[in-house]
């Protein structure tokens, strides 16, 4: 395993250590509002605390962009860091939710570690050397097919200016699928698209930290991940497409024609 991402494994299973502790007390949990529909608890607070922690001792130059804290330091090294992606159902006690930490150099992901604390499955990619499951390694699915397909998705919850467009797209997507999911986690998602438990993903509004180990995964996996557009800047867009070779072919135009003009790619 690489020098960086151990030190982000060590981090993120840290993290999940106060997650898990956290989740057999949640009648005692403080929880704020950041925006509608948008919450953070200490716990949150917590886990970014101590995955910075334990990446400062190790990196301490190195920049970090996260969830709750924001941006610090200038480095060609960035990590990018969702201490705990999906603290809704987190909240509710839905064991759907996960720690994410992306390592970036010159602005291109070079590694990914998502770790999904309830089920103690640890996903880890490095750029070029493949993605893994708990040391095992694994590929997005061999379906070919849309029509046999299982997609994953997130509903808008921050900004609703674009829910009828999303809702066109998810319309249509719903006949032409096997079925659509919406679990609540998008780091999960892309991960469960690197492993194959669904076939593709798109999710419109996204955050850098929600999918930067995320795309990773699904790439060093075998599959393809773009913006609306068919390129690469869903980091700066926050929209995201994935899916099998194949899969991402067909899922990727349904979506451009229920584009409007005043989205961006």
């Amino acid at each position: 395993m690489h020098p960086t991402l151990n030190i982000a494994v060590k981090a993120a299973r840290r993290a999940g250590n106060i997650i898990n502790r956290a989740s057999l007390q949640l009648d005692q949990l403080a929880v704020q509002t950041k925006s509608s529909n948008d919450f953070v608890t200490e716990i949150d607070q917590a886990a970014e605390a101590a995955i910075i922690e334990v990446l400062r001792e190790a990196y301490p130059d190195h920049g970090i962009l996260a969830e709750e804290s924001g941006q610090s330091g200038d480095s060609e090294y960035q990590w990018i860091i969702d201490p705990l992606d999906g603290t809704t159902n987190f909240i509710h006690g839905f064991p759907q939710y996960a720690i994410s930490i992306a390592l970036a150099k010159n602005n291109v992901i070079e590694q990914a570690v998502i770790f999904d604390p309830t089920r103690n499955e640890l996903f880890t990619a490095t750029k070029g050397r493949g993605a893994f499951l708990n040391d095992r390694r694994i590929r997005v699915s061999k379906r070919t097919r849309l029509n046999e397909s299982l997609i994953g998705t997130g509903f808008p919850f921050r900004e609703f200016d674009n829910v009828d467009m999303y809702l066109a797209m998810f319309k249509d997507l719903t006949q032409k699928t096997a079925g659509i999911r919406r679990p609540g986690a998008a780091s999960l998602d892309l991960a469960y698209v690197a492993c194959g438990r669904v076939d593709g993903f798109w999710e419109l509004g996204l955050q850098p930290w929600d999918m930067a180990a995320g795309v990773l995964l699904v790439q060093e996996a075998g599959g393809l991940v773009s913006d609306l557009a068919g390129e690469g800047t869903y980091l700066e867009t926050g929209n995201v497409v994935a899916g099998t070779p194949k899969v991402f072919g067909q899922l990727l135009p349904i979506i451009q024609s229920h584009r409007t003009a005043n989205v961006r790619a």
